[in-house]
């Protein structure tokens, strides 16, 4: 069973999938889908990427869950800190709640502080202290955090007042990836002056790549903006569907990391490392970066040139490669809900709130399929929905 966070308790949604191949997948009743949420994030290079599944194959017949770490945890330690420009040393984990709450502890037990500020709405995983339902959550859970609106450095100042002695860190994203709003970018001004403050008042900047990491830059979300980040947690893509998530961090947070106690009976699973190793060499060889850009950007210019043949307001906002579709003036999702059923039908999983993934994987054949199947989508939902 799962709980409130299953996003895919929808209708329209398949609830079990079969089986997956490339930028494909087949759910249980045999219907075959275009990917366009890629297992909502992990699956950056396709589905049973060849290079990757080899690769962990390879490992498990040396050993997985062992009695310490495998050497592939060295080498893929190596491969992160070679990668990233802002990585001195990483360590690892299993998933993104895992990550950023290892970042805010690391930056508490560096600063000896104890407030993080984060802006509000932000999503940063499923703990207590960062989950967005608050079935279970008391308000001990959240008494050390401070709220800020992304893109605003007066709030940031504003939210720190009187506490900013006391700030261990400031953890921010990419972009503003709030299910259900349309997904801002980050202003580069914003970036610039939010590592400026840190400086200012002693804290960390951490850089909550989770969710966009190696999918926006071969290395940090923030390095083309120039920005140094102080820690950056890491999981989603940096092993094309294996459990795996990372912390990077600079020379400065590097005993605070090896002094803090965090750890998982699997954390140290040697497959899963073997397969991270192999999707940051493939992702690097095959300059996976700028093809999920370059799809993307058809998509984009497919989907609105079908959004605007059929008359309907659309916003399409965020990265190429992790595009929002959201109906203007759709406050209950009802169009959105509806465009998603019908994308469905026609070969194509979407989702209505959450932002879409393009893989690596796709071919002119898949993308294709998807902007058929999305054109017909927006089709279909005019003849629910005639216009005035």
């Amino acid at each position: 069973m799962y709980g409130h966070q299953n996003m895919n308790a929808l209708p329209a949604i398949p609830q079990y999938i079969a089986r997956s191949r490339g930028a494909r997948l087949w759910d249980v009743d045999g219907n075959e889908y275009v990917d366009l949420m890629c297992s909502w994030g992990p699956v950056i290079l396709g589905h049973g990427d060849p290079v990757v599944e080899e690769a962990a194959e390879r490992q498990r017949r040396q050993g997985d869950c062992l009695n310490g770490p495998a050497p592939i945890m060295v080498e893929l330690a190596e491969a992160m800190v070679a990668t990233v420009a802002d990585a001195d040393w990483a360590m690892f984990a299993k998933n993104g709640t895992d990550a950023t709450t290892m970042c805010c502890t690391i930056a508490r037990a560096a600063t000896g502080r104890k407030m993080i500020l984060v802006a509000e709405g932000a999503y940063h995983g499923a703990a207590p202290w960062c989950t967005p339902f608050p079935a279970g959550v008391t308000a001990a859970d959240r008494a050390n955090l401070l709220q800020f609106q992304f893109n605003d450095i007066a709030s940031i100042r504003a939210a720190a007042g009187e506490h900013a002695d006391d700030v261990a860190a400031i953890i921010v994203s990419p972009f503003r990836h709030d299910a259900g709003f349309d997904s801002e970018l980050v202003d580069p001004t914003f970036a610039k002056d939010v590592r400026a403050y840190c400086d200012e008042i002693g804290a960390a900047l951490i850089l909550d790549d989770v969710r966009a990491g190696f999918r926006l830059h071969d290395g940090g979300s923030w390095e083309p903006l120039g920005v140094q980040v102080d820690l950056t947690p890491w999981s989603k893509s940096i092993a094309n569907g294996y459990a795996l998530a990372a912390v990077t961090g600079t020379d400065r947070y590097r005993d605070a990391a090896g002094g803090i106690f965090v750890t998982g009976s699997f954390w140290m699973g040697a497959v899963d490392m073997a397969a991270g190793l192999a999707t940051i060499t493939e992702l690097a060889s095959r300059d996976a970066v700028s093809r999920m850009r370059d799809l993307g950007q058809q998509l984009r210019t497919g989907i609105l040139g079908g959004a605007t043949r059929w008359g309907f307001d659309v916003h399409y906002t965020g990265p190429a490669q992790m595009p929002n579709l959201l109906f203007a003036n759709d406050s209950d999702y009802a169009l959105s809900v509806a465009f998603t059923a019908e994308a469905q039908a026609r070969g194509v999983y979407v989702h209505p709130k959450h932002n879409w993934f393009v893989s690596a994987a796709m071919t002119d054949a898949d993308l294709d399929m998807a902007l058929t199947g999305l054109d017909g989508a927006f089709g279909a939902l005019r003849a629910r929905y005639p216009q005035p």
